[in-house]
C-alpha cells in the first residue's frame, strides 16, 4: 500500500541514503502547473467540503475560482517576483487563493491570525506583499500593521463595511485561454513562505520551494482518499495537505473553527477520512476526549503525527483504535519543506520517526563537526537533494543552518542498525544538574506514565549551586485527582538515576503554553511556572 524507500549506509562517508522515487510528473512542471492539469482531468470529483460553512466544491468549481483570482492578480500587475500575504482561517475560498498564487508562480506568505500587530508588521515589512488576504476579524489589525506598505487588503469572511471582499474578486472574468505561469527559476522558485515557531523571538520567514520533495511520502494518495488537517495555511502541515490534495485529486475536509477533539472525531467518522495529520497536542486531546472511546476510526489509512514529542501512552491508545498499522510518526521541518522521515513500522520501531524519505541523505554530527555512525547520538543533518534558498531576507540566519546543501536541524538524534532515525531532543534544550547532563524528555516520558496525565512539559530552573533544576507543567485528565506532590513522589520512586528529580517542583495546569503553530513552547511554560510559583530568577 505504501512506498518505503530502501536505505543504504555508507560506512566510509557515514551517510545514510534512501533510493530516489521515480517522478510521476514532468520535471519541468511547477507545483501550480501540476495542480492545474490534475484539476482539469477530474472536473466532477469533490475537491473540498467545508464543515463549518457547509459548502461543497467540485474540482471544476475550485479551478474556476482559482483562475478568477489569478486573473485578478495579473490585472493588478503582479508577477512571479511578487509576494501575496495570507492571514486567514480555513474558509471556503482560501484554497483557491493559494492555488491562484501557485498558478501565477507567486509565493504566498502566510501568517498566523493570532500574531500581534508588531510581529505582523515586521514579517510583512520583510516580504512586502502587494496583496493580502485576511479574515475580517483581523482586518483592522492587518491594516494598522501595513500602513507603511503599498498593499491592497481582501477579506475572506466577516467582512467590515469598508473592506474589499473575496466575493468581489470572484466576479472577475477569467482570462481567455488561461494557463499557469512557467517559472523562471524552476524548482528553486519560492512556492510559499512559512513562519518558524518563534519560540526564541520574531519568527523567521522560511522559503518553501517548488521542489518535488514537498510530495515526499505522499505519492500513494489517490482520488479515493479523504484528507483532513485542522491546521491553517501558516503551518507547513496545512501546506502539505493543500498541495497533495491538488496534485493527487483527493477530497479535502476543512473548517474555519478552532481545533476541537470531539469535532475532529466527528469529522473523521462522518466524512470517512482516510488521511490525517496532527500535532502531538492534538493527538493527546483526541485520546483524552470522552468521545474517543466510541469513535469509529476504521476509515483511516494514514495517521501522521509530528512536530514534537508524543507520549507513548497516547501513541498506544491511538494505535489500538486504528484498523491497522496506520500510525505514522513523522519528522519534517518548515525549512526542509517536506516530511524527511515517516515511520510506517510503529509496532516494530515505536518512537522512531522512520527511515529517510526517498532521495534524502542524512548524517549525524558531533559538536566538533565529525560524522558519527549507527547508534551514536549527535545533531541530525539532512540533504534533500535540492537547493534551499533559506530564510527570506535573512542570509545570516541561513548560513548558520545551511551548509554545503546540508540543513543542520538543531535536533539531537541517532540512527539504529536498521536505518531508522530517532529524534532525542532539541540541541538547545540539553540541561545539566550538578555536572550531570539530562534531557527534558527523560522526565516527560516518566511523568507521562502516571495514570491520568495527558501532557507534560519539563524545563530547567537555573540555580547557582546546582545548575538546571528540573520543573514541569502537567495537564491531567478532567476529574483525575493527581497532586503536585504525587508527581514529585512518583518521579523520585521511578527515576533511573538519583539526580533525575523535579528539584524545582511541578505545577498542575489546564493546558500547556503553545506557540501559534501549535507546538509546545518550553520557554512560555517556564515563564508561566515562575509566575505561578512567584519565583524570580536573576540573570
Amino acid at each position: 500500500m505504501t512506498y518505503t524507500p530502501k536505505t543504504n549506509y555508507d560506512d566510509v562517508e557515514k551517510i545514510w541514503r534512501s533510493e530516489k522515487e521515480k517522478s510521476q510528473f514532468g520535471e519541468d512542471l511547477s507545483i501550480g502547473e501540476i495542480i492545474f492539469q490534475e484539476m482539469v482531468r477530474h472536473p466532477k470529483s469533490v475537491a473540498q467540503i467545508s464543515v463549518s460553512e457547509k459548502t461543497i466544491l467540485l474540482r471544476e468549481d475550485l479551478l474556476n475560482n482559482a483562475i478568477r483570482i489569478a486573473t485578478y492578480m495579473r490585472q493588478l500587475g503582479l508577477t512571479q517576483w511578487d509576494i501575496v500575504g495570507v492571514l486567514a482561517r480555513n474558509t471556503t475560498h482560501i484554497s483557491a487563493v493559494a492555488y491562484a498564487c501557485f498558478f501565477n508562480g507567486i509565493a504566498l506568505h502566510s501568517l498566523n491570525s493570532t500574531y500581534l500587530p508588531e510581529i505582523i508588521e515586521k514579517l510583512f515589512q520583510n516580504t512586502k506583499p502587494r496583496l493580502i488576504f485576511c479574515d475580517g476579524d483581523e482586518y483592522e489589525k492587518v491594516r494598522a500593521a501595513t500602513t507603511k506598505l503599498d498593499v491592497k487588503i481582501v477579506t475572506m469572511r466577516n467582512h467590515p463595511e469598508d473592506a474589499f471582499s473575496i466575493q468581489e474578486i470572484l466576479k472577475t472574468p477569467a482570462e481567455v485561454g488561461f494557463k499557469p505561469t512557467s517559472l523562471e527559476r524552476g524548482s528553486s522558485h519560492p512556492l510559499a513562505i512559512i513562519s518558524t515557531s518563534g519560540t526564541t523571538g520574531t519568527p523567521k520567514a522560511v522559503i518553501v520551494t517548488n521542489c518535488r520533495t514537498i510530495l515526499s511520502t505522499l505519492t500513494k494518495l489517490t482520488t479515493s482518499d479523504v484528507q483532513y488537517s485542522a491546521s491553517t495555511l501558516d503551518w507547513i502541515s496545512c501546506l502539505w495537505t493543500l498541495v497533495s490534495s491538488g496534485v493527487y485529486s483527493t477530497k479535502r475536509i476543512v473548517s474555519d473553527e478552532p481545533f476541537d477533539p470531539k469535532e475532529a472525531l466527528r469529522i473523521i467518522e462522518d466524512y470517512q477520512v482516510t488521511w490525517v495529520i496532527q500535532t502531538p497536542a492534538q493527538a493527546a486531546a483526541i485520546v483524552s476526549c470522552p468521545a474517543f472511546e466510541t469513535a469509529n476510526l476504521d476509515s483511516i489509512r494514514y495517521n501522521y503525527f509530528g512536530g514534537g514529542r508524543c507520549t507513548m501512552e497516547v501513541q498506544k491508545r491511538l494505535r489500538r483504535k486504528l484498523a491497522g498499522d496506520y500510525l505514522n510518526f513523522a519528522y519534517g521541518t518548515s525549512e526542509l519543506g517536506s516530511l524527511a522521515c515517516v515511520n510506517r513500522h510503529f509496532d516494530a520501531k515505536p518512537n522512531s520517526v522512520g527511515r529517510p524519505s526517498a532521495g534524502y541523505k542524512l548524517k549525524i554530527m558531533d559538536d566538533k563537526g565529525g560524522k558519527l555512525g549507527p547508534n551514536e547520538e549527535g545533531e541530525v543533518c539532512v540533504d534533500k537533494g535540492s537547493f534551499w534558498p533559506g530564510y527570506y531576507g535573512n542570509p545570516e540566519a541561513t548560513e548558520e543552518v545551511y551548509k554545503d546543501n546540508w540543513f543542520h536541524t538543531g535536533d539531537l538524534g541517532y540512527v539504529d542498525d536498521d536505518g531508522f532515525v530517532y529524534i532525542v531532543e532539541r540541541k538547545k534544550d540539553l540541561l545539566k544538574y550538578q555536572s550531570n547532563k539530562y534531557y527534558p524528555h527523560e522526565l516527560e516520558e516518566l511523568i507521562s506514565q502516571i495514570p491520568g496525565v495527558v501532557e507534560v512539559c519539563v524545563f530547567g530552573i537555573w540555580n547557582v549551586e546546582n545548575g538546571d533544576e528540573a520543573a514541569a507543567n502537567i495537564v491531567r485528565k478532567p476529574n483525575v485527582l493527581i497532586s503536585e506532590q504525587d508527581v514529585e513522589d512518583y518521579v523520585a520512586r521511578h527515576a533511573v538515576t538519583e539526580f533525575l528529580r523535579l528539584h524545582a517542583g511541578c505545577l498542575i495546569v489546564d493546558d500547556l503554553k503553545r506557540s501559534p503553530n501549535g507546538k509546545t513552547n518550553r520557554a512560555a511554560n517556564k515563564k508561566h511556572f515562575l509566575q505561578a510559583k512567584g519565583i524570580q530568577i536573576n540573570t
